[in-house]
């Protein structure tokens, strides 16, 4: 399976912001849609990434004022992204080694979605899924076997 195979099960939707957005901004928006990423873009650029990790470490370190602190001061800069043509495996392998749970999606300059780490466990759990009921299967209906056998 293939990273693009994930987007288009998933769907298109994308969410994103400006670096200069407040960062409480930034925490509401991924609240109302339950989203755990926002990809940061400013003049049409990816310039980073805002997941809930990063947006947990600037609230530790602003304490009381970190509603005050802006999307660029929390995001992650130069995230690692994935290729659309990328397998399944090699992303996971990358998600556990970098430890980013997140991946944007980039086809030269144009961002295509983001994959999760719970998109890439959904993906491998139906594909697992698959794989077994077609083992099943293929058992159920062994050449040669007559029902008398059995």
């Amino acid at each position: 399976m293939k990273v693009r195979e994930i987007l288009a099960i998933k769907g298109t939707a994308l969410f994103t912001i400006t670096p200069r957005r407040f960062l409480s901004d930034a925490v509401a928006v991924m609240v109302e849609q339950d989203i755990g990423s926002l990809v940061v873009f400013d003049a049409g650029k990816m310039v980073g990434l805002l997941t809930f990790r990063e947006v947990l470490v600037a609230i530790h370190h602003a304490c009381a004022s970190w509603g005050m602190l802006t999307v660029e001061e929390a995001m992650l800069r130069q995230p690692i992204v994935a290729d659309p043509d990328m397998e399944l495996d090699e992303l996971r392998r990358r998600m556990v080694e970098k430890r980013q749970r997140y991946f944007p999606v980039m086809e030269g300059g144009t961002l295509l979605g983001v994959v999760s780490f719970y998109d890439v466990a959904k993906a491998v759990l139906e594909e697992k899924d698959f794989e077994n009921r077609m083992l099943k299967n293929y058992i159920r209906n062994w050449p040669g076997v007559d029902e008398e056998d059995t």
